[in-house]
């Protein structure tokens, strides 16, 4: 009788959220706390910040080097913002599908929808989509407060963003209203747990086609 196993496909989880949801922290915390999860790094067109390495904080390319790569298709997504351009490179993504590590990206609802767009199978099979909602805009400007780096006007900014995005919560997988820390990266860890055993995730690599039982 020969040797059989299963290895698992990867997760593309893309959470989304307004200012103040945490997907982010969500997505670095999960990452350096399992093994099985990476944080994708983005490529960008702006300079390195003070202590900012490259191609483990982002990938930093200049403009005409992006623009290549975008008409090359290499991009699951990207946008421009404040006259620099974002992006989530392809293969930086694939590679860890397919040996089955699951890949969390936080993007906007823009971005989100370009991922979902996507014709690639592999792309199409592993999305898994996170809407991170706050229970109100009072909570929206209180978190973002909290932070003490926004001006009057910058948070009237980031609240219209924020109501321009939640509208599109219907349009992901998964949707949960924002608690509190430990509450939120509980729900999150859970969803994970549940999509990783999704029987389509599972590949069985024997050499002996029977399973025993069968």
């Amino acid at each position: 009788m020969g040797d059989w196993h299963f290895q698992r496909s990867g997760l593309l989880c893309v959470v989304s959220g307004p200012s103040g949801s945490g997907k982010t922290t969500l997505c670095r915390r999960f990452s350096e706390r399992d093994d099985e999860a990476v944080y994708a790094v983005s490529a960008t067109t702006r300079a390195p910040r003070d202590g900012e390495r490259n191609g483990i904080d982002y990938h930093f390319l200049d403009r005409s080097e992006f623009e290549a790569g975008i008409a090359r298709g290499d991009f699951l997504e990207y946008a421009e913002v404040h006259g620099r351009l974002y992006g989530t490179l392809k293969r930086e993504v694939l590679g860890h599908l397919e040996a089955g590590r699951d890949v969390l990206m936080d993007i906007d609802v823009q971005g989100a929808a370009l991922v979902r767009s996507s014709t690639d199978p592999a792309i199409r099979a592993a999305l898994v989509d996170i809407f991170i909602l706050l229970p109100g805009e009072s909570e929206i400007v209180n978190r973002v407060r909290a932070r003490g780096t926004e001006t009057e006007e910058q948070l009237a900014v980031r609240l219209q963003t924020a109501r321009e995005e939640s509208r599109h919560w219907a349009e992901y997988r998964y949707t949960f209203i924002s608690a509190d820390r430990e509450t939120d990266f509980a729900t999150f860890r859970s969803i994970i747990a549940g999509e990783r055993c999704r029987s389509s995730r599972l590949r069985r690599n024997d050499n002996d086609a029977t399973v025993p039982g069968e």
